[in-house]
């Protein structure tokens, strides 16, 4: 911007002679006001610079054949790992395919206790709590009856092993709305393994926050019941892993604000011994809930009282409290995926999943069918597994 002191005395020179600067006048105006003009040792600069470009556009003339080989050579390495990856794949998902079916050919249970005892007779060790987790198959009509009758094939092959606890997870928890329809139903399927009720294992089907469900087979006149193993099922759902950590922490904040509880007496064992409680089965019980529809009416009478008799030759495994973590748990299904199971409930659990996607030639579906030869080679890893529990 032009200085005031400039514009006056443009303003007097015009006013005094009344003619325009000369144009050697107006530069000698305005030079303090323009740029340094470039000196001649930027010069070559210039020149190096047009030299450079010079040089890339001679080397951009060779880059496109290089990079199209580059190119080339990436894409045939790339489909070459992806043959290699899909035919590893192929092969697995083959071999494991047929080792299953083989297994399920071989290790066929024929509905014999003899023979599932003798298949893990051989086993260092047994769990001694066994937990499922099961999925009901919504797409299916009749999804409710498959989901018991696989529950009751479970049962079978759980109490002819010799394992004396059971627990099923399913989500949903529709089970325990069916309590003494899976009873029967699970009773029905121990008839096709033991036959007359008298060769039958004493059942016990207990949820959290449910009473316990254990009806008697009564034996004729005259004959003395014998001494039987027993079979206890525990129905786990969603509702019982974070919402009973819910409920438990608001019952402790509760009673600790009211002063029935101090804070100091809080601690792990505390809420170790809640949960466990809460997710155990409650005391047997004489009288059960009112079954739901789809249960029977001889389902309803077989819950009668306990006699002195029938109390003395029941185990005692069946009225006291169940190892409340599992020692092994075996997820049907193609991916190891909890959904939801209790946390509390698996921390020292071994998982077994017997739907690995590389099991299947179809590894699509989410829903594994459960069979007989995936319940043995589950109790096959865990005797062959290494426990570390540290110091």
């Amino acid at each position: 911007m032009v200085s005031s002191k400039d514009a006056e005395i443009f303003r007097e020179d015009a006013r005094l002679r009344g003619t325009k600067l000369s144009a050697a006048e107006r530069e000698r105006l305005l030079k303090p006001y323009l740029p340094e003009p470039p000196s001649p040792e930027m010069k070559p600069k210039s020149s190096s610079n047009s030299k450079t470009r010079s040089k890339t556009k001679q080397k951009n003339k060779h880059t496109p054949i290089r990079t199209f080989l580059k190119q080339q050579i990436h894409r045939l390495i790339y489909v070459f790992i992806h043959l290699c990856l899909g035919f590893y794949i192929r092969i697995s998902q083959t071999i494991a395919a047929v080792t299953d079916r083989v297994l399920a050919v071989t290790y066929y249970h024929h509905r014999s206790p003899e023979l599932i005892a003798r298949d893990v007779k051989g086993l260092s060790r047994l769990p001694e709590h066994l937990s499922v987790l099961l999925k009901l198959r919504k797409r299916e009509e009749d999804a409710l009856q498959t989901l018991m009758d696989e529950t009751a094939e479970l049962a079978a092959w759980t109490t002819c092993a010799g394992i004396p606890v059971l627990s099923v997870y399913e989500r949903t928890g529709i089970l325990k709305s069916y309590i003494p329809s899976l009873h029967k139903t699970i009773s029905d399927k121990l008839a096709l393994y033991y036959g007359s009720p008298s060769h039958q294992p004493h059942l016990r089907i207990c949820a959290p926050h449910h009473t316990s469900y254990a009806p008697i087979h009564h034996t004729k006149s005259g004959s003395r019941a014998q001494k039987k193993p027993s079979l206890t099922i525990l129905l786990l759902s969603h509702s019982d892993g974070r919402e009973t950590l819910v409920d438990l922490t608001k019952t402790l904040t509760e009673m600790s604000q009211s002063g029935k509880l101090s804070a100091h007496d809080i601690s792990t064992k505390l809420i170790d011994a809640e949960i466990s409680e809460l997710t155990s089965c409650q005391s047997t019980s004489s009288t059960s809930p009112s079954p739901p529809p789809l249960a029977t009416s001889s389902a309803q009478s077989q819950n009668e009282s306990y006699s002195s008799d029938e109390i003395e030759m029941l185990p005692s495994t069946l009225f006291t409290p169940i190892k409340p973590e599992p020692d092994l748990l075996i997820i049907f299904g193609p991916i190891v995926k909890l959904d939801g199971y209790p946390p509390w409930q698996v921390r020292l659990t071994e998982i077994f999943c017997t739907g690995d996607k590389t099991s299947s030639i179809a590894a699509g579906s989410e829903e594994v069918a459960v069979e007989y030869q995936g319940f043995l080679r589950a109790l096959w890893r865990y005797a062959r597994a290494s426990f570390r529990f540290g110091r």
